[in-house]
């Protein structure tokens, strides 16, 4: 398969678009987001917070049809923070690699609210295949719900206002630690700002193609999660880009069709959305990765397996061992 030719393109080109419905749209890559650094059991049962529960987990959704996972470690002395250390996330790795010998694994450095900048980078040096980064600053504004017992570290509930400041010397410091370890990034943009960001990297040469961009739709102070600004963020893109897209809570469903629909990539998954429908919270990471893949079908898409998904992001045949 000639990776370039059959992958990449211009998902904002009319013809070229209504030629690949005809011909064919590209494998479909699922991305699990298993978990997400913020809420966890006390919102909903089936989110994973151990290393055992998370790759329980994400060994569902592989067998479901996901060929990526991003993953959340989480400090194991208290489950309600992020982890803070390398030594959690290599026994993280490890485990999903176990039970998913293919898989590509994409560790976060989006942490979560009591995380440092420092802290958010402990994942780089457990030899991820990915890493998520994110490009502009982030606020919100939310509440946890309490956590009780017999849940382990029981806490009471929590309000946050905060903001991840993010700059472009930061994501740069990133970008160059990611480089030096052979880690391709996963670029987050939640605005069309996020455009200036990746068109800095490119020049600094900190970024390779192909240039894996996510569209974050839902979130607090990101794009409204319409059609049109979904368009509006795919004529930015460079050449040589991948795009997947996410959708928060209730936008999840319809922000993934659009893209399977369109010839781009979905990432589903517990940390972006706890329900299946209304009033109906999902059991595992399986659940929605078994919708998404129905739909793609029904949309004459296939899914990509880890090994293609592999060929798409110009990542090594051989995944990482722990």
């Amino acid at each position: 398969m000639n990776a370039k030719s059959t992958w990449h393109w211009k998902y904002t080109d009319s013809y070229e678009y209504m030629d690949r419905v005809q011909t064919g749209l590209p494998p479909l890559m699922i991305v699990v987001a298993c978990n997400g650094g913020i809420q966890g059991k006390e919102s909903c049962d089936a989110l994973p917070e151990t290393a055992d529960e998370i790759a329980d987990s994400v060994h569902g959704a592989y067998q479901a049809g996901a060929s990526v996972v991003h993953v959340h470690a989480r400090n194991p002395a208290n489950f309600t923070e992020p982890a803070r250390t390398t030594e959690v996330w290599l026994e993280v790795n490890a485990k999903i690699r176990e039970r998913c010998p293919d898989i590509v694994i994409n560790n976060t450095t989006g942490g979560g609210p009591t995380s440092t900048m420092q802290d958010r980078l402990a994942c780089l040096d457990a030899r991820p295949e990915l890493a998520s980064l994110n490009l502009t600053p982030d606020m919100s504004r939310f509440r946890l719900k309490e956590r009780r017992a017999p849940l382990p570290h029981p806490r009471d509930a929590l309000e946050f206002d905060e903001c991840t400041p993010f700059t472009y010397g930061l994501v740069e410091q990133y970008a160059g630690q990611m480089k030096r370890r052979g880690i391709r990034p996963e670029l987050e943009t939640y605005h069309t700002g996020g455009a200036w960001v990746i068109r800095d990297l490119i020049e600094k040469e900190l970024i390779d193609a192909p240039y894996l961009i996510q569209t974050v739709m839902g979130a607090q102070t990101a794009s409204f999660p319409t059609p049109e600004n979904v368009l509006a963020l795919l004529r930015e893109f460079p050449d040589g880009a991948i795009w997947l897209c996410s959708g928060l809570g209730p936008f999840q469903l319809h922000m993934t069709t659009l893209a399977i629909m369109l010839g781009g990539h979905a990432r589903v998954g517990l940390e972006d959305n706890l329900y299946l429908r209304r009033g109906q919270k999902l059991r595992s990471n399986a659940e929605v990765v078994e919708r998404t893949v129905r739909i793609s079908h029904e949309l004459n898409r296939e899914i990509a397996t880890p090994a293609q998904a592999r060929e798409l992001l110009g990542l090594s045949a051989s995944p990482t061992r722990y």
